[in-house]
C-alpha cells in the first residue's frame, strides 16, 4: 500500500482525504505554466491531494496537468483528491452551483472531491472578484450563510462535489452552520492558518469533538519569497533527531497531530523534500517541544498575508530557522476575513497571496 493511502483520513461523510496536500495559490509573478508544471511534478513525486480555488485563476492549468498525468497512465481520476472553493461573489444560494460548474469546466473534470466556502463574506455578484463602488470601496452583499450551506448540500447531492466544508469561519459562523435546524451534512473539514507559531490547539480540539478534520494552510509560514528566513542560532534538535529540514518538521508536526497540511512550492527539489514527511516520525518529546513554540502569531491576518516591518527577531527557532519573514500577533481565534476585507488597498495582494 502506498504511503499516501496510509496517510489518509476518513471524513465524516465516509470519503477519504490524503492528509498531505499540495497548495496551488501563487503570486502574480508566478506564471500559470509554472503552476501546471509544479502540479505535474507533484503527481510524479506522489502527491494526490491538490488544493485550489476559483479565486486563484489557475484551475485550467491544474486541470490540464491532472488530465495529462491521467492520459500517460501515472494516475486515475479516482486517485486524485481535488479541492476547490466558492468565492464570495457566488454566495447567493442560486449561484453556488454556478461557481462550481465554472470550476469544473475549467478543470474539464466531472466532480471535485471537496468544495469549500472560501470566505464567509458575501460580495456583490458579478464578474469582478472584488467589486467596488465609485469611491473604491468594496461592495458587500447580504446573504444568509445557512442558505448558502443548503446550496452546498445540493452540490454534494448532485455528485458535483463529493464532500463539502469551510475555511476561515469564526466561531459564531461555524456554530450557525452546525446548529442549523435540519442540518443535512456537516462540514467535513475546516481549513485555517496553522503552523508551529499558531498551532490552533483549541480549534483542533473542537474540530475533533465534531468529527471535522482541521487542515492547515500557511503550514510553512508566510507566502512571501522565502519559505523560511535564517535564524541566528544552532538550535536544531528537532531537525537533527529526525534528520529532516525545518519545513519537513513543520509539516510532520501537523500530520502527527491529526491535522491535514498543505505544502506549497514551485521548486522541484522542495516539492520532493516536502513529500518525504511521510517517511519519518517525530518523537513525543519533539511534539511536546514543538507545541511549546506556539505564540499565536499569524502570517495572514484575516486571510491576508501581513506585510509589516515587525521583525521575527523574538521568535523561537525551528531547526535554527524561523518560519516566514514578517509576522503579527493576534488572539488565538479562528480566522475571520471581516476587518482587512474592508480595506480595498490590501485586496489585490489578497487575490495573489491569500489562501
Amino acid at each position: 500500500m502506498s504511503s499516501v493511502k496510509l496517510c489518509s483520513v476518513k471524513l465524516n461523510d465516509g470519503f477519504f482525504m490524503p492528509m498531505l496536500g499540495f497548495g496551488t495559490s501563487a503570486p502574480n509573478k508566478v506564471a500559470k505554466s509554472e503552476v501546471q508544471e509544479a502540479v505535474m511534478r507533484a503527481i510524479d513525486v506522489g502527491y494526490r491531494h491538490f488544493d485550489s480555488a476559483y479565486l486563484y485563476l489557475n484551475e485550467e492549468e491544474i486541470g490540464r496537468a491532472i488530465r495529462k498525468k491521467i492520459a500517460d497512465g501515472s494516475v486515475k481520476r479516482e486517485d486524485i483528491f481535488y479541492t476547490s472553493k466558492v468565492w464570495g461573489t457566488f454566495l447567493r444560494p442560486e449561484l453556488v452551483r454556478t461557481s462550481l460548474e465554472i470550476s469544473l469546466r475549467k478543470l474539464q473534470l466531472s466532480y471535485v472531491d471537496l468544495y469549500l466556502i472560501h470566505i464567509p463574506i458575501p460580495l456583490k455578484p458579478g464578474e469582478e472578484l472584488f467589486p467596488k463602488d465609485e469611491h473604491g470601496e468594496l461592495i458587500f452583499h447580504t446573504v444568509d450563510l445557512c442558505a448558502t450551506w443548503e446550496a452546498m448540500d445540493k452540490c454534494k447531492d448532485s455528485g458535483l462535489a463529493k464532500s463539502i466544508g469551510v475555511p476561515n469561519f469564526n466561531r459564531k459562523q461555524r456554530e450557525r452552520i452546525l446548529d442549523k435546524p435540519g442540518l443535512k451534512y456537516k462540514p467535513v473539514c475546516n481549513q485555517v492558518e496553522c503552523h508551529p507559531y499558531l498551532n490552533q490547539s483549541k480549534l483542533l480540539g473542537f474540530c475533533k469533538s465534531q468529527d471535522i478534520v482541521l487542515t492547515a494552510y500557511a503550514a510553512l509560514g508566510s507566502n512571501s519569497g522565502k519559505e523560511c528566513s535564517p535564524g541566528g542560532s544552532s538550535t536544531q534538535c528537532h531537525c537533527c533527531k529526525a534528520q529532516a529540514n525545518p519545513a519537513q518538521v513543520a509539516l510532520r508536526y501537523q500530520l502527527q497531530r491529526g491535522v491535514g497540511a498543505l505544502a506549497k512550492s514551485f521548486n522541484e527539489e522542495r516539492i520532493r523534500e516536502n513529500f518525504q514527511v511521510l517517511d519519518f516520525q517525530l518523537t513525543p518529546e519533539d511534539m511536546e517541544s514543538l507545541d511549546s513554540l506556539n505564540r499565536n502569531i499569524r502570517y495572514f491576518q484575516d486571510g491576508e498575508e501581513i506585510q509589516l516591518s515587525q521583525s521575527t527577531k523574538g521568535l523561537p527557532l525551528l531547526g535554527g530557522k524561523r518560519l516566514g519573514n514578517t509576522v503579527s500577533s493576534s488572539p488565538s481565534v479562528p480566522l475571520s476575513l471581516g476587518t482587512l476585507m474592508s480595506c480595498a488597498p490590501t485586496l489585490l495582494a489578497f487575490q495573489s497571496q491569500a489562501m
